[in-house]
C-alpha cells in the first residue's frame, strides 16, 4: 500500500539541477508550504503541492501519515564519519581542555594509535554491537545515511575487521553506511619510522583485498605532515583506481600541502576538511566536480578556526556538511548540531546548510541520483522535525528534534 504524507508545515524537496548544487542554486530548498510527499514501496512517487499529489493514481486509497504541522526534508546524509571503536578517548579529551597539543597526546600514547590499539583488542561482534547502537543514534537525529571510514585497525586483518562490522550493521539496516577504506590514517607502531614500507601495504595489499571483497566505496588517506604526503597520495590514488575504490582525501586540515589540487587531478569525489586552503585553491576547485566536505563539528571540538565555508561558497565550489563523528576528535553525531555550526561560525545561511547536508551530501557518496532529495525515483528516506520553520533546524541548538523516521519507505524511528 502507499503512504501519503501530509499536513506539513513546510516540504523541504531540495528539488533542483543535477549535479551538486553551487552557484544559484547552493540554497535551493524546492520549498512547499502545502505540499505533500507520496510513497510507494521504497520510493517517492510525487512529492510537490498537495492538489498535484493528490491526483495521482497511487494516492487514492494509499495510507495516511500526518506531518502534524512539522518541516517535513530527506533525512540528512552524514558523509564523512569515523565510527568504527571500542571506547570513547576521554583521556585525550580531559588532556586537550587541560592545554596539551594534538601532538603532546600523541607522544603520550593518545591519538588515532590509542583507538587502534582498542580494535586491535576487540572482537568484530563487539565492534558490530557497538555500531549497531550509535546506527540508532544516527538515526534518532534524523540521519538516515552515513559515510564510514576504516582506519583504527592499520594492517590487513584489523581494517577487513572494522570494514566488516560496517557491512554487517547496514545490511540489517535501517541506516545506510556507505563505507570507505582509510588503511592510510597513520603509521602503525610496529612500523614506527617506516612510512613508505607501510604505504607499499596498504597500495600492494589491502586495497586489492578491500576490492576484492568489495568491502568498501572508497577508498581515502590522512594526507597531512607527518602523517602521509603528496607521493602517498598519488600512490594510494592510483591503487584504489586499480582496485575500483574511488577516492576521497583528507585535506589540507592542518597545514597547507597542495592535498586539494592533487586531490582535483586524481578527480576525487570529495576532499575534506579544507582548513588551511587558500584564495589560490578556490577557482580549479569551484571548476572541478569534487565536492568541499566541511566538518565543522572537529574544529568546534578541539577549538581551532573553521574551515572558510562562506569563501568556498562563493567562489562557486560545491559544498557539503558532515559530522567527522569519532572517538578522538568530534564525538557528535548529530548533523542538526553542525547544520547550527555552519551557520552561527561559518555564516552559512540555514538553506545552503540544509542543501549541504543533504543533497550534497549524498553527491558526496555518490548517491546523488537516489538520495538526498524528496523527488519522483529517488529512495523514500525522510525525516520530520518538531519545527514549524526550517531556519528553527538551525536556531534551536542541544535539544533533540526530530519528531519521527522514514527510511526506504518504512518509519524506522518515532520520537517517545
Amino acid at each position: 500500500m502507499a503512504t501519503l504524507i501530509l499536513n506539513a508545515s513546510e516540504v523541504l524537496t531540495m528539488a533542483g539541477p543535477d549535479g551538486p548544487r553551487s552557484g544559484p542554486a547552493k540554497g535551493g530548498l524546492g520549498l512547499l508550504r502545502d505540499g505533500a510527499v507520496l510513497i510507494d514501496k521504497d520510493q517517492i512517487v510525487a512529492a510537490g503541492p498537495k492538489p498535484v499529489v493528490l491526483a495521482h493514481p497511487a494516492a487514492k486509497g494509499a495510507k495516511i501519515l500526518s506531518a502534524e504541522g512539522k518541516v517535513l526534508m530527506p533525512g540528512f546524509v552524514d558523509a564523512h564519519t569515523h565510527p568504527v571503536f571500542a571506547a570513547a578517548r576521554l583521556d585525550d579529551f580531559e588532556a586537550r581542555v587541560s592545554g596539551k597539543s594534538y601532538a603532546e597526546i600523541a607522544r603520550r600514547g593518545g591519538g588515532i594509535l590509542s583507538t587502534v590499539n582498542g580494535v586491535r583488542g576487540s572482537k568484530e561482534a563487539d565492534l558490530v554491537a557497538g555500531l549497531r547502537l550509535r546506527a540508532h543514534d544516527f538515526i534518532a537525529a534524523g540521519t538516515t545515511t552515513i559515510e564510514a571510514k576504516s582506519g583504527y585497525g592499520l594492517d590487513l586483518d584489523n581494517e577487513l575487521k572494522l570494514l566488516r562490522a560496517m557491512r554487517a550493521v547496514s545490511s540489517r539496516g535501517p541506516l545506510e553506511i556507505v563505507a570507505t577504506f582509510l588503511g592510510a590514517h597513520a603509521v602503525p607502531p610496529e612500523l614506527k619510522g617506516k612510512k613508505d614500507e607501510f604505504v607499499d601495504r596498504v597500495c600492494e595489499v589491502m586495497i586489492p583485498r578491500v576490492g576484492q571483497e568489495k568491502l568498501a566505496v572508497f577508498v581515502d588517506l590522512f594526507c597531512e605532515e607527518g602523517y602521509f604526503d603528496l607521493g602517498d597520495l598519488d600512490k594510494v590514488a592510483a591503487a584504489g583506481a586499480k582496485a575500483g575504490l574511488k577516492l576521497k582525501v583528507h585535506s589540507e586540515q592542518l597545514s597547507r600541502m597542495g592535498s586539494l589540487g592533487a586531490s582535483l587531478r586524481h578527480g576525487a569525489v570529495t576532499a575534506d576538511h579544507l582548513d588551511c586552503v587558500t584564495e589560490d585553491d578556490l577557482p580549479a576547485l569551484a571548476a572541478s566536480k569534487t565536492v568541499a566536505c566541511l566538518v565543522p563539528g572537529s574544529n568546534y571540538f578541539l577549538g581551532k578556526p573553521y574551515p572558510p565555508a562562506r569563501r568556498l561558497l562563493d567562489s562557486g565550489a560545491a559544498v557539503a556538511l558532515a559530522t567527522d563523528f569519532n572517538p578522538g576528535t568530534c564525538p557528535c553525531h548529530d548533523m542538526r548540531m553542525i547544520v547550527s555550526i555552519a551557520c552561527t561560525q561559518m555564516k552559512m545561511t540555514p538553506a545552503e546548510a540544509l542543501v549541504s547536508a543533504t543533497i550534497n551530501g549524498a553527491h558526496a557518496l555518490g548517491l546523488g541520483a537516489t538520495h538526498g532529495s524528496l523527488e519522483p525515483g529517488k529512495t523514500a528516506d525522510i525525516a520530520c522535525f518538531d519545527a514549524e520553520d526550517h531556519r528553527e533546524l538551525a536556531y534551536w541548538f542541544g535539544a533533540p528534534k526530530t519528531r519521527w523516521v522514514m527510511k526506504r519507505g518504512e518509519v524506522v524511528y518515532k520520537a517517545s
